[in-house]
């Protein structure tokens, strides 16, 4: 059994009649996601649902956590996660266009092994510093990445929720593989961009370094995006090594 502290919680925001993010959270199988619906005549959640099922099913067959294994199963998960997805969309042809953005966490035997592909995001809190690890899949962060537009322009850009690569859109689907070493006190943070869109960095990092414990902080990261707004659904994983 993990003796790491997990907390997760969804809200459907201010704004919105309904709501297309799922997370989910395994202790006793050492991973955590979180997935972002989107398109589809309002059947993203469906896409989300889809996709934290998968990986349930994937991880609850789990002996070996070499690191290896725990990439392979990551990887899986997503891959499979895609087929399902578009056999739904050829059964419900009014579906067509609904997918999600995901974040998977597994934890291996001497460190972890994050999947990724969307604008959702995963950071990690270590040592008092918040760093992003994953990079948004968006038309805006792209033509940041080729100097087309400054830093400043990302966060009000209007095309900034247009999103180049998800989970069921495609037959082909890049995921984004990314794996590390584990240490006592490290935090991670999955999170849709319910959050990221409301809610600072710096506002991010305060929640997190402050002495409340991790269910608290999970409710005031979704308070925070809620009081600035709470545009869209608001999804918060919180992952600690002990």
């Amino acid at each position: 059994m993990s003796q790491k502290k997990y907390s997760g919680k969804t809200d459907i925001g201010l704004k919105r009649a309904n709501n297309e993010d799922v997370f989910l959270i395994r202790p006793e199988l050492d991973f955590c996601l979180a997935a972002d619906g989107i398109g589809g005549a309002a059947a993203g959640e469906i896409a989300s649902r889809i996709f934290a099922d998968i990986a349930l099913k994937i991880f609850s067959n789990t002996i070996d956590r070499s690191e290896q294994d725990t990439l392979n199963r990551v990887q899986q998960a997503f891959q499979l996660a895609n087929k399902e997805i578009l056999k739904h969309v050829i059964r419900y042809p009014d579906h067509k266009g609904m997918g999600c953005v995901a974040e998977l966490l597994a934890f291996s035997d001497d460190g972890f092994i994050l999947g990724h592909v969307g604008d959702s995001r995963t950071y990690r809190f270590r040592m008092g510093q918040l760093e992003q690890l994953t990079q948004d899949h968006t038309l805006v962060q792209k033509q940041l990445d080729e100097g087309l537009i400054s830093a400043d322009n990302v966060k009000h850009h209007p095309l900034r929720n247009v999103v180049l690569r998800a989970v069921g859109l495609e037959e082909k689907l890049a995921v984004d593989l990314l794996k590390g070493k584990t240490y006592t006190g490290d935090l991670f943070l999955l999170c849709s961009d319910g959050l990221t869109d409301m809610v600072q960095d710096d506002q991010i990092q305060k929640v997190l370094s402050s002495e409340i414990d991790i269910h608290r902080k999970t409710d005031r990261l979704i308070k925070i995006a809620n009081t600035a707004g709470g545009n869209d659904n608001i999804t918060v994983v919180l992952a600690a090594i002990p």
